[in-house]
């Protein structure tokens, strides 16, 4: 719970606030004073009256009512002033800097519980413990810095790391970047980052709220909760980016299906911030860098000029740009002849537009214009200026911030001399320009942000029979289904699957024969991976052939009898789902057969998917091109491909019972994709 006294106290205590500013306590409450804070201050401190020019009271039962209270105290002296705020001073929002908590053990984690059952039952908002604290519109009660960047249009960050929401903050501040809110949820105790992102999505004003909000997650404890209040801010306008750390695994887990094998908690999460409209990063610096694009104008298009006076950044950026799909347009004609004479001889315009070392801010200023006014072809622009130091280039700076605030298409300055023009580029930020220091970390944001997808509001979904798929799951025990009930929920499901028929004795596998018609594909019931112990037989031609396979089949240890299926041509593709815990089911798709585990080349979205969402996932796949057809190979018919991936995601949403599903292979050509193989087990 967020109350209002956490965002907005009339009143705030320091409990262990003191003059020795390299304390906690004592520069928690400088900041809140140098930072102007406008209601009333006290402090606790046994042996001062007054502390930083602060009245301080000797014990916190001494303090007037307060309506927030921030403790900087050792952990095992929290818990009775909490009490003591919460009961008797009316605080009803606490963020606790100390340590020695739930991380500490046992004992500590009786501390941290003590608490939390404290401010639930007084209702009031607990930060911490264990944190740097929070910053809001109204305050700063953190006792780091830097914190001089506050501004109510700066970016949200919440963290669930407190040293690290410093780093990042440290890093942006180098980029001009301002902070709106910032909350370091410690312990995550009572408020998490799940937690502060519905306050800021239930409380978001579009066009007056923070739009860009900033995340540093260790642990997902609601999945559901970030997916619900992630994907509604980015409807309304807001932009995500997030570090999920911890997201390496020491080793792989046991699975009894090549998607129990494929899908990780990690691949959840990224399968989640897809889904969310959250875009992805990893590094602090790839934080900052995404904070720092999304806080300006998104382009309408794709196409990019780049303006340089230095040709080798103007290169790595067009290298970095145009290999992942970003256009850089020959510019020519008239237009750029007049352009490129108003600049220096030996310039060139044709985009990269290089108006060499001597140009001059006048020259950029026309560059841009042109841009802006000539250039139908470009979206947006890239200005990329340096100084060797020889003089002095304050006027182009001046220019950047004037064009920026009126060129109807996006600029984004890429600064580089960040120890040559250093007083110029802080002039610069101070005056509320954004800047990049490197240009191929600008083009990987730049093309992050481009690819990252607005999540749907109402999406459309397939419909499938759920009434006869609630009734086969629940006659179902746990386990893997028998193969006649996992054909009959692909039925239900709406999607298409080979005509088959299981024998358990040479009579019935020759019977079915003479139904289903030769050439025949044979395959082993019972052994989880039926190529590694010889139980699939392909291209099965007469029944001599289908006899003498079948005898050898029925053989092999834990085989329950043999499933004959017309032989199909095309090119083999699968569908799998795993069930996640917290997350629902994750459906995956990739190349099939052999292919899935060596190539291991799978994307993946949490269910329900879209059609939209599984055409995505089809293009994601590094195979794609063998899906639309390669070397005269036939391609697929994608449409139907990403239909049955929407159908698998619906089947597993009416029966979240299904652990684990592969329909491995579905054989896929132009006329559509048909399963081969399904495994569907059941857990309750």
């Amino acid at each position: 719970m967020i109350t209002k006294e956490l965002i907005s106290p009339r009143s705030i205590a320091v409990i262990g606030g003191s003059d020795d500013t390299t304390k906690p306590g004592g520069n928690a409450l400088r900041n809140l004073l140098i930072t102007g804070y406008k209601g009333e201050l006290s402090v606790v401190n046994p042996k001062n009256d007054t502390v930083q020019g602060v009245r301080s009271y000797r014990s916190v039962e001494d303090l007037p009512q307060t309506d927030c209270a921030i403790l900087a105290i050792p952990a095992k002296l929290c818990p009775a002033a909490v009490e003591t705020l919460c009961r008797e001073k009316g605080c009803r929002a606490v963020i606790i800097f100390s340590a020695g908590f739930h991380e500490d053990g046992p004992e500590g984690a009786e501390l941290e519980d003590r608490i939390v059952s404290t401010v639930n039952r007084y209702g009031a908002s607990l930060i911490g413990p264990n944190c740097i604290g929070a910053i809001t519109n109204n305050y700063a009660g953190v006792f780091t810095h830097p914190i001089s960047n506050l501004s109510p249009d700066g970016v949200d960050i919440i963290s669930g790391s407190g040293a690290t929401v410093v780093f990042i903050m440290e890093a942006a501040v180098k980029h001009g970047i301002k902070f709106s809110h910032v909350f370091s949820v410690g312990n995550s105790a009572q408020i998490g980052v799940e937690d502060v992102l519905k306050y800021l999505d239930e409380t978001y004003i579009p066009g007056e709220s923070s739009p860009v909000k900033l995340l540093y997650i260790e642990s997902i404890n609601n999945p559901q909760m970030l997916l619900r209040h992630a994907g509604s801010l980015t409807r309304k306008g807001a932009r995500i980016a997030a570090i999920k750390a911890g997201y390496s695994e020491a080793g792989s887990r046991a699975a009894s299906s090549h998607t129990g094998a494929l899908a990780s908690p990690d691949a959840a999460v990224s399968a989640l911030f897809r889904k969310a409209g959250i875009i992805r990063v990893y590094s602090r610096t790839e934080l900052v860098n995404m904070a720092s694009i999304l806080s300006m104008p998104r382009p309408e298009g794709k196409n990019i000029a780049i303006i340089t006076h230095a040709g080798g950044p103007a290169v790595m950026l067009t290298d970095v740009l145009s290999s992942n799909g970003i256009n850089i347009p020959h510019l020519s004609g008239r237009k750029a002849e007049e352009l490129l004479s108003r600049l220096y001889p030996g310039s060139s315009v044709a985009n990269p537009i290089d108006f060499l070392a001597t140009g001059t801010a006048a020259q950029l200023a026309q560059i841009i214009d042109a841009c802006n006014n000539d250039f139908d072809e470009i979206d947006a622009m890239a200005v990329i200026f340096g100084s060797p130091g020889l003089t002095d280039v304050s006027d182009v700076y001046k220019v950047l911030l004037e064009k920026i605030a009126t060129t109807r298409k996006p600029i984004y300055p890429i600064l580089t001399s960040v120890v040559n023009a250093e007083e110029a580029i802080r002039t610069f930020q101070d005056m509320g320009g954004i800047s990049f220091s490197e240009e191929a970390a600008f083009g990987k944001a730049f093309v992050d942000m481009l690819g990252a997808a607005i999540p749907e509001a109402d999406p459309m979904l397939p419909q499938i029979d759920t009434q006869k798929v609630r009734s086969i799951i629940e006659s179902a025990g746990e386990g893997y289904l028998h193969p006649d009930s996992a054909a009959q929920l692909l039925d239900a499901a709406g999607i298409p699957r080979a005509r088959e028929a299981v024998a358990a004795t040479a009579e019935e596998a020759a019977a079915a024969a003479r139904k289903i018609g030769f050439p025949l594909v044979m395959k082993v019931i019972g052994p989880v991976h039926k190529t590694d112990v010889g139980g699939v037989a392909l291209d099965i031609k007469d029944e001599a052939s289908l006899l003498a396979r079948f005898n050898r089949m029925i053989q092999i240890p834990q085989a329950v009898g043999v499933l004959l299926q017309p032989m199909l041509k095309g090119t083999e593709v699968f569908i799998g789902a795993k069930r996640e815990e917290g997350f629902g089911h994750m459906i995956l798709c990739g190349l099939g057969g052999i292919y899935i585990e060596a190539l291991k080349d799978v994307s993946s979205a949490l269910a329900p998917v879209t059609a939209d969402e599984a055409a995505g996932m089809v293009k994601r796949l590094r195979g794609y091109r063998i899906i639309r057809g390669a070397r005269g190979m036939e391609g697929i018919d994608e449409g139907r491909f990403a239909d049955a991936i929407a159908r698998v995601s619906m089947l597993c949403t009416v029966a979240p019972e299904i652990a684990e599903m592969d329909i491995n292979p579905l054989m896929g050509n132009l006329n559509g994709v048909t399963a081969v193989d399904v495994r569907i087990r059941i857990e309750k």
